[in-house]
């Protein structure tokens, strides 16, 4: 009996080291796979800013105040903006009077090095990529806002489905009741994301559909509860007014709702998408920001100044018109596609989040 128990325990041994190396390998795919998509994604913005870069450097060409002008330029009209641009061609010039590197090559790597250092990593970044949440304060309620037109709807549809995918019952409020439209689209999204939606006729209070969505979701035991919110910005103080009544009300229900607060907006926007969340900024308090159209814009660039100058982490974006094509935003892996990288490194992910003392559970 003992030989046959050794021979279990060795193939039980096989067995499992054969399905660790399975899903360690498509983990791997996973993430080449959603590099590979990204890089497609910022094509445009990549020919808009960093070839131009490239050809402004040429081979050989020495950094002088005409080559800062030229590379600040291709900066400001690839919508990084002139405050951000501003410390990134500081930057640049300080690091090559005092590292002597002032050669084509050289001069790319230092922009590329300090345009990552102005995105914000996360502190939730490891929960978003794999789409967890606290167990301890459930259910995790989002709170997503934005003018109309910025893809407000179809993220709540992949973030819905993500987090189906990764276990969780999830359920939609649709509380943006002032477009009948609103409520149809996010009915179409909540069926291809396969779960419920809570809605009341058009015109009805946006506060009482939270009231009840969050009441459904905590008789149902739901994990996620992500709530619509109306797109209007052109009335600052009814805005207002509306968004802390729907939380007034969630914290009747969940008393740390809403955890989340995204702001979406559309990459090909580019500075106004600055200028939305700084307006939103005044009205909410903003955890995140989902950039969409990503792949459809030569403004991906738009994603620096955001983080730089609103000091607000990008939480997801949108590379596609797919219900899972919804990424986490690594800075490492954003500013990797965007300069041409051929491939992600298998550990990116881990060496982001073992960087970052600041992860912690959301």
């Amino acid at each position: 009996m003992g030989f046959f128990n050794k021979i279990k325990d060795k193939v039980s041994s096989v067995t499992s080291s054969a399905k660790n190396a399975i899903t360690t390998a498509v983990e791997k795919s996973t993430e080449v796979f959603k590099f590979t998509k990204l890089k497609e994604g910022l094509t445009k913005t990549r020919t808009s800013f960093v070839d131009k870069i490239q050809t402004a450097l040429g081979v050989g060409r020495k950094v002088d105040q005409a080559l800062l002008d030229e590379i600040e330029e291709i900066l400001i009209t690839a919508d990084i903006g002139v405050d951000t641009t501003d410390k990134i061609i500081t930057a640049l010039k300080e690091r090559v009077r005092a590292e002597k590197r002032d050669k084509g090559e050289e001069v790319f790597e230092i922009i590329r090095e300090e345009i990552e250092k102005l995105l914000i990593m996360s502190p939730s970044a490891k929960n978003d990529a794999t789409y967890s949440v606290n167990p301890d304060s459930i259910p995790h309620v989002i709170m997503v806002i934005g003018v109309n037109g910025v893809g407000k709807t179809t993220t709540i549809g992949k973030l819905a489905f993500n987090y189906r995918q990764a276990g969780h019952n999830v359920i939609i409020g649709a509380a943006d009741t002032f477009r009948a439209a609103a409520n149809e689209q996010l009915e179409i999204w909540a069926e291809r994301a396969g779960v419920p939606i809570i809605q009341q006729k058009t015109g009805a209070d946006p506060a009482a559909v939270t009231f009840d969505t969050l009441n459904s979701a905590k008789a149902k035991n739901a994990d996620v509860v992500i709530i619509d919110t109306a797109g209007r910005l052109h009335n600052k103080g009814n805005l207002m007014a509306e968004l802390e009544k729907m939380s007034r009300v969630m914290k009747k229900v969940v008393p740390d709702a809403p955890q989340d607060v995204f702001l979406v907006l559309d990459a090909t926007t580019g500075q106004n998408a600055i200028q939305q969340a700084k307006e939103f900024l005044k009205v909410a308090n903003i955890t995140g920001i989902v950039l969409t159209k990503l792949d459809g814009t030569a403004k991906g660039g738009v994603v620096i100044p955001i983080a730089c100058e609103l000091q607000i982490p990008v939480r997801y974006i949108g590379v596609g018109e797919k219900i899972d094509d919804l990424q986490p935003f690594l800075p490492k892996d954003f500013v990797e596609a965007l300069f041409g990288k051929e491939q992600v490194a298998a550990s990116n992910y881990d060496e982001d989040f073992e960087s970052d003392d600041t992860t912690s559970e959301d």
